[in-house]
């Protein structure tokens, strides 16, 4: 390469040599990433601190309160789980499994159904006696370890939109993400790896995409990171694959190609403050550039122990149905998950069920062939996340939730043409439904209650934004606190109305 002539005192151009450019504003974020790699001395890195907040997004940053959880793992059922069958029992349902009630199906759209009680076998497990169906044999061992919360609602009785506000708050797009809000709040405790990392089902993602990952208002550099769901997570994390295999850089060349790049890009920056997006994808080229040596360690399995492997099922075969993709798929995220969180990722995602129907937990079409294609995808790899984070410690530090955007009804959905009659399905239902948490601050038991049939939260009704101000809680946030500045408005993950933490889940 060329090298670059050094500018005289009196050129107004920019300085774009190696030196100018460290020396520049652009500079301070690739000398605060080299100095915190231990590349230069004591004082460049005392001089990479000092710019330190105000030059990283994704800087540590203190918890408002001494709380246990560090990180956070959201294990989301896209779908909508039915926890009439699954961890809300409820025998008068069964009772009357046959007769008619007026349900609300759809909003304001009520109507007379049939009742749809559950085939499911329900036990009470551990010390907390937890009911658990036999749709979950090995999570059904951990319920002393889960704080099983039966009462929420939501506001929408669509996927596209309740999947976002069980993401981001908000029923419509353009808001952060759960995850966002808490990289804003926290950084990441790893530079060298994303913050906020989410993994969906090789079937397909959420039915509303890359929204439910999205940093919305907030810079970009709070976005979730997308994990390939088959193949290599990461595409070209190679030099010679990121050059399309042809020209095989060198790393040096590589860290003088971002350089050079950040340069330019600064410069075009300067003028314009507001754009996140170009500040976001020159922190992406450095964080790419490290990437190259962290993930593929991260996100190398075979670093593990042969009983690990076999412990989140990635030795089992595809489901007997033809929908099931079997266990192993998700169980190797459960891993990866373990794998990032350990490594300081901040929070992590997973999805399992992707495209329609009977590919998700939406069981339209059968509640029971619903299950015995999902339940057993995700029970033994869950189990094991569980059994790992304890064994690791990580279980101290790590909140894990469960659940998806809202739960079933307790009545049978109309059959279709061809569909087996005692396979009917069950509708979306928002009113009631249930999800649980586990790790770091959580009392273990189960909070609230459905009606008779499990149709509406009528005992510590929690709306979602409770949910939401409780994982802040929990992760040493205050929800009055955490506020991000847009649009004249102090913005905030609970939004207006204000939450009640749900303090039956703390310990």
């Amino acid at each position: 390469m060329t090298p670059r002539s050094s500018p005289r005192d009196d050129d107004p151009r920019p300085d774009t040599t190696r030196r100018g450019f460290l020396g520049g504003a652009a500079g301070l974020s690739l000398l605060t990433l080299l100095a915190q790699g231990g590349l230069f001395g004591e004082a460049a890195r005392a001089v990479a601190a000092a710019g330190d907040r105000e030059g990283d997004p994704l800087a540590p940053r203190p918890q408002h309160f001494p709380a246990k959880a560090k990180h956070c793992i959201f294990l989301f059922m896209f779908g909508g789980p039915s926890q009439m069958d699954l961890f809300d029992p409820k025998p008068e349902l069964n009772k009357r499994d046959g007769q008619t009630a007026d349900i609300e199906v759809r909003r304001h759209d009520v109507h007379s159904s049939v009742l749809l009680g559950s085939k499911r076998t329900f036990k009470q497990h551990g010390q907390t006696g937890q009911w658990c169906s036999d749709a979950f044999p090995r999570l059904s061992a951990h319920m002393d370890k889960l704080a099983v919360i039966k009462s929420l609602y939501t506001d929408s009785f669509a996927h596209g939109s309740a999947v976002l506000q069980m993401n981001s708050g908000q029923a419509l797009q353009g808001h952060p993400s759960m995850g966002s809000w808490l990289t804003y709040a926290l950084g990441t405790q790893n530079r060298d790896l994303p913050g906020f990392v989410v993994m969906h089902d090789q079937r397909g993602g959420p039915i509303s995409g890359p929204t439910n990952w999205s940093s919305g208002y907030m810079p970009a550099a709070y976005q979730g990171t997308l994990l390939r769901s088959t193949g290599q997570p990461l595409l070209y994390l190679t030099p010679d694959a990121a050059a399309g295999g042809r020209t095989g850089m060198s790393r040096a060349m590589q860290l003088d190609q971002i350089e050079t790049l950040n340069v330019l890009n600064a410069e075009h920056l300067a003028s314009r403050a507001a754009d996140s997006e170009l500040a976001a994808r020159m922190a992406s080229y450095d964080l790419a550039y490290r990437m190259q040596d962290s993930a593929p360690e991260a996100l190398d399995l075979s670093q593990e122990p042969e009983e690990t492997l076999k412990g989140y099922a990635l030795d089992q075969p595809r489901g007997s149905h033809s929908l099931s993709i079997g266990p192993a798929p998700f169980g190797r995220q459960c891993l990866i998950a373990r794998r990032l969180i350990q490594r300081g990722v901040r929070f992590v995602q997973i999805y399992n069920g992707g495209g329609h129907q009977q590919q998700t937990w939406d069981a339209h079409q059968g509640v029971e062939e619903n299950l015995s294609i999902h339940c057993p995808e995700t029970d033994q790899p869950i189990a094991m996340l569980l059994t790992d984070l304890e064994r690791t410690g990580l279980l101290d530090e790590t909140l894990v939730i469960w659940g998806g955007e809202f739960g079933r009804q307790p009545v049978s959905q109309e059959a279709v043409a061809g569909q087996d009659k005692n396979n009917t399905g069950r509708d979306h239902n928002p009113k009631g439904f249930t999800m649980w948490m586990a790790g770091a601050g959580i009392q273990p038991g189960s909070v609230g209650e459905t009606d008779e049939l499990g149709s509406e939260a009528v005992v510590e009704r929690h709306h979602i934004r409770d949910l939401h101000a409780t994982v802040l809680h929990l992760m040493g946030l205050d929800t009055h606190k955490l506020t991000y500045r847009y649009g004249g408005l102090e913005r905030k993950l609970t939004g207006v109305i204000e939450p009640e933490i749900i303090k039956g889940v703390l310990a």
